[in-house]
């Protein structure tokens, strides 16, 4: 979920550069899958109290128009899968298997619904940047179209990328940069490093991880990306820090 990915598409030069640009298969159908694990510490009045959770999402989405300026993409996410364990309790959630919902997830569960199989478009130029605006709030698309740089790119290229997020009621700064490690016919390996910070809520971290791009469609294979975020959080009058570590795994067929 916090994770930033380059969608591009390759063209190659004779002195091997690579000019990134958004430009998707127009009228087919692509799949994400995205898995998260995630481990959130707390300290809460000298009790240490640890829970884990696990979120994979379906979404899909097709690219209706792709011309030299923009291109438009409907997306829509269709199942929804959650697990978490605190306390020694689990608790769960399926969109597709309602029957094993746990009774104290009926409220996460309405919010959940809120966005399953409601179609939205977005727009973006060819740089990846938004044109429009995307009201699926926990959309997968910013797992695998990320803003590009205008100047080609070699192995060993950097690029950064700034964007506030918002985690958990609270806006943060990401700042993230790519390396390009390979290049091949078959594929464009990267590697992502990242930072996370916000002053309101004592927020600190960093994001590790690699993805693959498949520079015939400029569609991100595969990913992971690692995250280690420290925070503070106030509930119910109590304020107590908070650490977050997780990985994110994101393939795309």
């Amino acid at each position: 979920m916090l994770v930033l990915v380059a969608l591009v598409t390759l063209s190659f030069t004779t002195n091997d550069g690579v000019l990134l640009r958004l430009r998707p298969q127009q009228d087919k159908t692509y799949t994400i899958t995205s898995k998260a694990n995630m481990t959130m510490k707390m300290e809460i009045q000298g009790m240490s109290m640890n829970q884990k959770q696990n979120l994979e999402i379906r979404q899909s989405f097709i690219a209706k128009e792709v011309n030299d300026n923009e291109s438009i993409i409907e997306t829509q996410i269709e199942a929804i899968k959650m697990t978490a364990n605190q306390m020694g309790m689990k608790f769960e959630y399926d969109s597709e298997h309602p029957e094993k919902t746990s009774r104290l997830m009926a409220e996460q569960a309405k919010e959940f619904e809120k966005v399953i199989n409601k179609p939205e478009s977005i727009k973006y130029d060819l740089l990846g940047n938004i044109i429009d605006t995307l009201n699926i709030e926990i959309s997968q698309l910013g797992a695998v179209i990320n803003e590009l740089p205008e100047e080609e790119v070699n192995v060993g290229s950097t690029w950064t990328f700034n964007k506030a997020k918002d985690l958990t009621g609270n806006e943060i700064n990401v700042n993230y940069t790519y390396t390009v490690t390979a290049i091949s016919k078959k594929s464009v390996d990267i590697s992502i490093t990242g930072t996370v910070a916000a002053d309101a809520s004592q927020t600190s971290g960093s994001y590790e991880g690699t993805a693959s791009i498949n520079p015939q469609t400029g569609l991100v294979m595969n990913s992971s990306i690692t995250t280690n975020v420290s925070m503070t959080m106030t509930e119910q009058g109590m304020t107590f820090p908070v650490t977050m570590i997780g990985t994110t795994t994101v393939e795309v067929k």
